[in-house]
């Protein structure tokens, strides 16, 4: 999968923020906001074609979690990204 074009992550008053580049992908009604961990993948992804397993494999390099933990909430949240419309498989 990898993030849709147009999309970039911008901290905006100390939030994490999915914005549209063009007004064409401007939705008002809803703004995604990301913590610090799904940042964290975003910015590590941003640029290239992923998996969960590889969002996975990121989580465990960087905080040290059990990997079945890392790859269910992997794959929560690029369910979450694909359904909120900023990543495409």
């Amino acid at each position: 999968m990898k993030i849709k074009k147009g999309f970039v992550l911008r901290d905006m008053c100390g939030e994490h923020i999915v914005t549209a580049e063009g007004l064409e992908h401007v939705n008002f009604n809803k703004l995604i906001s990301l913590n610090s961990t799904a940042a964290f993948l975003w910015k590590k992804v941003a640029e290239t074609e992923f998996t969960a397993e590889s969002m996975a494999d990121l989580l465990v390099e960087e905080y040290g979690i059990d990997s079945a933990l890392a790859l269910k909430d992997a794959g929560n949240l690029a369910r979450s990204w694909i359904e909120a419309g900023i990543a495409e498989e």
